[in-house]
Protein backbone atom coordinates (compact mmCIF):
# COMPACT_ATOMS: atom_id res chain seq x y z
CA UNK A 1 0.00 0.00 0.00
CA UNK A 2 1.04 3.14 -0.80
CA UNK A 3 2.51 5.60 1.90
CA UNK A 4 0.16 8.45 2.92
CA UNK A 5 2.48 11.41 2.30
CA UNK A 6 0.05 14.35 3.62
CA UNK A 7 -1.72 15.43 5.76
CA UNK A 8 -4.44 15.82 3.04
CA UNK A 9 -4.56 12.00 2.11
CA UNK A 10 -4.65 11.31 5.88
CA UNK A 11 -8.21 13.26 6.39
CA UNK A 12 -9.56 11.95 3.38
CA UNK A 13 -8.51 8.38 4.81
CA UNK A 14 -10.16 8.99 8.39
CA UNK A 15 -13.34 10.53 6.52
CA UNK A 16 -13.47 7.03 4.41
CA UNK A 17 -13.02 5.39 7.32
CA UNK A 18 -16.49 7.02 9.36
CA UNK A 19 -18.54 6.81 6.44
CA UNK A 20 -17.71 3.13 6.11
CA UNK A 21 -18.46 2.76 9.92
CA UNK A 22 -21.61 4.64 10.02
CA UNK A 23 -23.15 3.22 6.90
CA UNK A 24 -22.27 -0.27 8.36
CA UNK A 25 -24.17 0.64 11.66
CA UNK A 26 -27.34 1.59 9.93
CA UNK A 27 -27.52 -1.29 7.36
CA UNK A 28 -26.65 -3.52 10.76
CA UNK A 29 -29.44 -1.16 13.16
CA UNK A 30 -31.94 -1.60 10.10
CA UNK A 31 -31.53 -5.37 9.86
CA UNK A 32 -32.05 -5.75 13.35
CA UNK A 33 -35.22 -3.54 13.62
CA UNK A 34 -36.60 -5.80 10.75
CA UNK A 35 -35.87 -8.90 12.36
CA UNK A 36 -37.74 -7.74 15.92
CA UNK A 37 -40.63 -9.74 15.77
CA UNK A 38 -43.48 -7.43 17.76
CA UNK A 39 -46.00 -8.64 20.31
CA UNK A 40 -49.25 -9.34 18.05
CA UNK A 41 -52.32 -11.21 18.41
CA UNK A 42 -55.85 -10.83 19.63
CA UNK A 43 -57.14 -10.08 23.01
CA UNK A 44 -60.66 -9.91 24.12
CA UNK A 45 -61.47 -9.65 20.07
CA UNK A 46 -59.22 -6.87 19.06
CA UNK A 47 -55.91 -7.09 17.27
CA UNK A 48 -52.93 -5.27 18.72
CA UNK A 49 -53.45 -1.60 18.93
CA UNK A 50 -52.13 0.38 15.43
CA UNK A 51 -49.05 2.32 15.81
CA UNK A 52 -48.86 6.16 15.23
CA UNK A 53 -46.78 5.87 12.07
CA UNK A 54 -49.12 5.44 8.72
CA UNK A 55 -47.52 2.52 7.70
CA UNK A 56 -50.55 0.13 8.59
CA UNK A 57 -54.49 -0.54 7.99
CA UNK A 58 -56.48 -2.23 10.41
CA UNK A 59 -60.45 -3.08 10.24
CA UNK A 60 -60.42 -2.52 13.32
CA UNK A 61 -59.13 1.17 14.27
CA UNK A 62 -61.08 4.38 14.45
CA UNK A 63 -58.70 5.74 12.48
CA UNK A 64 -60.30 6.50 9.34
CA UNK A 65 -56.85 6.90 7.54
CA UNK A 66 -55.95 3.18 8.79
CA UNK A 67 -59.81 1.62 8.40
CA UNK A 68 -60.61 -0.54 5.95
CA UNK A 69 -63.52 -3.21 6.06
CA UNK A 70 -63.23 -6.71 7.66
CA UNK A 71 -63.50 -9.49 5.32
CA UNK A 72 -67.43 -11.54 5.23
CA UNK A 73 -67.06 -14.72 5.88
CA UNK A 74 -67.91 -17.47 3.64
CA UNK A 75 -70.09 -20.49 4.27
CA UNK A 76 -68.19 -21.23 7.26
CA UNK A 77 -65.46 -20.78 9.24
CA UNK A 78 -63.16 -23.77 7.61
CA UNK A 79 -64.36 -22.78 4.20
CA UNK A 80 -63.79 -19.00 5.56
CA UNK A 81 -60.00 -19.17 6.58
CA UNK A 82 -59.10 -21.82 3.29
CA UNK A 83 -59.98 -18.66 0.88
CA UNK A 84 -58.22 -16.36 2.92
CA UNK A 85 -55.18 -18.84 3.09
CA UNK A 86 -56.11 -18.99 -0.64
CA UNK A 87 -55.56 -15.34 -1.18
CA UNK A 88 -52.40 -14.90 0.95
CA UNK A 89 -51.09 -17.80 -1.36
CA UNK A 90 -51.88 -15.71 -4.44
CA UNK A 91 -50.33 -12.70 -3.06
CA UNK A 92 -46.60 -14.45 -2.96
CA UNK A 93 -43.80 -13.42 -0.55
CA UNK A 94 -45.07 -14.90 2.36
CA UNK A 95 -44.52 -16.69 5.50
CA UNK A 96 -47.32 -18.06 7.90
CA UNK A 97 -46.08 -17.71 11.39
CA UNK A 98 -48.57 -19.03 13.85
CA UNK A 99 -51.74 -20.50 12.83
CA UNK A 100 -54.92 -21.16 15.59
CA UNK A 101 -58.39 -21.97 15.36
CA UNK A 102 -59.54 -18.21 14.88
CA UNK A 103 -55.99 -17.05 13.98
CA UNK A 104 -53.75 -16.42 11.08
CA UNK A 105 -50.21 -14.25 11.63
CA UNK A 106 -48.11 -14.07 8.38
CA UNK A 107 -45.29 -11.75 7.57
CA UNK A 108 -44.56 -10.61 4.23
CA UNK A 109 -41.63 -9.64 3.24
CA UNK A 110 -41.33 -6.38 0.15
CA UNK A 111 -39.18 -7.11 -2.54
CA UNK A 112 -36.38 -4.89 -3.28
CA UNK A 113 -35.87 -3.57 0.44
CA UNK A 114 -36.88 -7.00 1.76
CA UNK A 115 -38.71 -5.08 4.61
CA UNK A 116 -40.89 -7.38 6.57
CA UNK A 117 -45.08 -6.51 7.08
CA UNK A 118 -47.10 -8.06 9.96
CA UNK A 119 -50.64 -9.22 8.74
CA UNK A 120 -52.88 -10.84 11.22
CA UNK A 121 -56.22 -12.55 10.49
CA UNK A 122 -58.87 -12.76 13.43
CA UNK A 123 -61.85 -15.09 12.53
CA UNK A 124 -64.29 -13.05 14.37
CA UNK A 125 -66.96 -16.20 14.91
CA UNK A 126 -69.90 -14.18 16.54
CA UNK A 127 -70.23 -11.27 13.98
CA UNK A 128 -69.22 -13.31 10.75
CA UNK A 129 -66.64 -11.58 9.79
CA UNK A 130 -62.70 -11.75 9.66
CA UNK A 131 -60.65 -8.69 11.39
CA UNK A 132 -57.51 -7.54 9.04
CA UNK A 133 -54.42 -6.01 10.14
CA UNK A 134 -51.25 -5.39 8.30
CA UNK A 135 -48.15 -3.18 9.29
CA UNK A 136 -44.78 -2.31 8.51
CA UNK A 137 -42.59 -3.45 11.34
CA UNK A 138 -40.02 -0.71 9.84
CA UNK A 139 -40.20 3.21 9.06
CA UNK A 140 -42.41 5.76 9.04
CA UNK A 141 -44.41 5.84 5.74
CA UNK A 142 -44.87 2.54 3.80
CA UNK A 143 -46.22 4.55 0.78
CA UNK A 144 -49.51 2.97 0.54
CA UNK A 145 -48.45 -0.84 0.46
CA UNK A 146 -50.43 -2.26 3.20
CA UNK A 147 -53.59 -0.32 2.09
CA UNK A 148 -52.54 -1.69 -1.48
CA UNK A 149 -52.00 -5.75 -0.24
CA UNK A 150 -55.41 -5.28 1.81
CA UNK A 151 -57.02 -4.61 -1.55
CA UNK A 152 -55.38 -7.24 -3.33
CA UNK A 153 -56.12 -9.85 -0.41
CA UNK A 154 -59.78 -8.90 -0.31
CA UNK A 155 -60.48 -8.53 -4.21
CA UNK A 156 -58.76 -12.45 -4.66
CA UNK A 157 -60.85 -13.61 -1.43
CA UNK A 158 -64.30 -12.07 -2.59
CA UNK A 159 -63.44 -13.11 -6.09
CA UNK A 160 -62.16 -16.47 -5.65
Amino acid sequence: MKRIRNRKDKIIMWIAIVVVVMVSGVFISTLIANNKVPKLGVVDGKLTDMPETPNAVSSQTTDKDKKVAPFPYKENLQSTKDGIKLAVKAYGDVKLIEEKADYLRYVFTTGLMRYNDDVEFYFDEQNKVVHFRSASRLGYSDMGLNRERYNALYDYYMNH
